[in-house]
């Protein structure tokens, strides 16, 4: 039974082995069979392609698009450099009071204007008008102190002259005339004292009538309330600001300049300012201070622009683009606007060759008007896809329209072909990233990045 059953085990066995040798056959077949049809699809594509143009455009999803086609060419650029930075008040103060206590009035809010001198705030001084009071008391304290020791200085000095007119007539010992000067002598040093005692009690009250005076506290311009930091109950002291003033007649600016650009600054140089939150208006404003140092890590100087604001539109932390006239112009490759296209991010054109477009890489700069300026990858005379070169796919072929396209002859066989793409709609698809080029690129030109 045992020896029955074994081989029983080893016939299953065998069977499934071939089995799985069966399957493992036909799945091989199955992949050189595809194979083989593949192979043979793209052979017969391959021979159509040649034989039948037509069945390639069909077969690869290629389209015709019709561009002007315009050339780089060289021009003037005049240089400007483009900052970026956040409008701040000339002028601000924070008003603090000069001593410690607990607000009790508080006259301002934000926005109101303040006149130079204005009082802001009282604070309680029911505690020092009490020491106040005590310190003129004291005054007249001493004040009948000193009348009284003066009476007694004009008596003894009565006494001491008598006793003089005595002495000379020998009616009186030597020893009782040095007793009278002595006692004059000791009157007058107590007048001293209280005549003493009665300026220091005058400088006691003085220096409590300031101290009442701190309570009041008064802006030390004029401008307005930019900011309320504490209300009326607040204890405060001396660290402790309690409104802040500032001045909005003239706004500054600050940008650090690249040191390629900084020597064609002067204090006094023309600004044009431009601010996000008032599109379409243009302000001016001049350099005001520019670092004597650079900072060493950026190699960059601290540069100041002032902007008169006399209707108060600009306010403090507002975005501003500043574009300064450096006062030179340079030889530039320009390209139309239009013809600026984008993969990603990267800016480049499609340069035409025979019907091919092929898009090369270039590294862009300033824009003038409808021209960008081509710092690298691009020479003069190329001809590149003009309007209509953002509706351009890759392995598109082009019919070229234009002044730079080449005449055809009338029977030419591409004379009656037609764009599938609208060559006369504005290349919307790079409207953003052309827009991104007018700041961005021309920064980077000018200011040395």
């Amino acid at each position: 039974m045992r020896l029955g059953s074994a081989k029983s085990k080893n016939a299953g066995t065998q069977e499934i082995h071939s089995v799985a040798t069966w399957i493992k056959r036909f799945v091989a077949l199955l992949l050189g069979a595809g194979a083989l049809v593949f192979i043979g699809l793209r052979v017969y594509e391959a021979q159509q392609q040649q034989n039948d143009p037509k069945f390639a455009k069909k077969k690869s999803g290629m389209r015709t698009v019709t561009v002007d086609v315009t050339e780089a060419r060289t021009g003037s650029v005049r240089e400007e450099l483009l900052l970026t930075a956040s409008l701040k008040s000339k002028e601000m103060v924070d008003v603090t009071p000069k001593a410690t206590g607990r607000v009790e009035k508080l006259y301002f809010q934000v926005g109101d204007p303040v006149a130079v001198g204005a009082m802001v705030a009282e604070l309680e001084d029911d505690e020092l008008q009490q020491q106040v009071n005590r310190a003129e008391a004291t005054i007249g304290v001493s004040r009948a102190s000193l009348a009284q020791r003066e009476a007694e200085l004009d008596n003894a000095n009565a006494e001491l002259n008598r006793s003089d007119r005595l002495l000379k007539e020998e009616l009186i010992a030597p020893q009782d005339f040095e007793a009278k000067r002595t006692s004059f002598a000791v009157v007058n040093a107590q007048v001293a004292l209280a005549r003493a005692q009665m300026e220091q009690a005058e400088a006691e009250l003085r220096e409590l009538k300031i101290r009442v005076s701190q309570t009041k506290i008064y802006s030390p311009m004029a401008g307005i309330v930019a900011s309320r930091n504490v209300d009326e109950g607040a204890l405060v002291s001396p660290s402790t600001p309690i409104i802040r003033v500032v001045k909005l007649s003239t706004m500054v600016t600050q940008a650090n300049v690249p040191e390629r650009n900084l020597g064609r600054l002067r204090v006094g140089n023309e600004a044009t300012v431009q601010v996000d939150a008032i599109p379409g208006r243009e302000f001016r404003g001049r350099i005001a201070r520019i670092a004597p140092v650079l900072d060493a890590a950026t190699r960059t100087a601290f540069v100041e622009i002032d902007i008169p604001n006399p209707d108060a539109v600009l306010k403090a932390e507002m975005f501003a683009r500043v574009k300064l006239d450096l006062g030179t112009t340079r030889e530039a490759t320009l390209i139309p606007r239009e013809g600026l296209v984008y993969r990603g991010t990267q800016p480049g054109v499609y340069v035409i060759e025979g019907d091919r477009p092929m898009f090369r890489a270039i590294e862009t700069g300033l824009t003038v008007a409808g021209d960008v300026e081509v710092l690298a990858n691009l020479q003069p005379g190329v001809k590149i896809a003009g309007r209509g070169a953002s509706m351009i796919q890759e392995g598109d072929r082009v019919i070229l329209s234009g002044q730079g396209a080449p005449q055809k002859a009338a029977g030419s066989p591409n004379s009656n072909n037609r764009s599938t793409g609208d060559a006369d709609r504005p290349p919307t698809a790079n409207r953003q990233a052309q827009s991104r080029t007018t700041e961005s690129a021309a920064y980077s030109s000018s200011s040395g990045q």
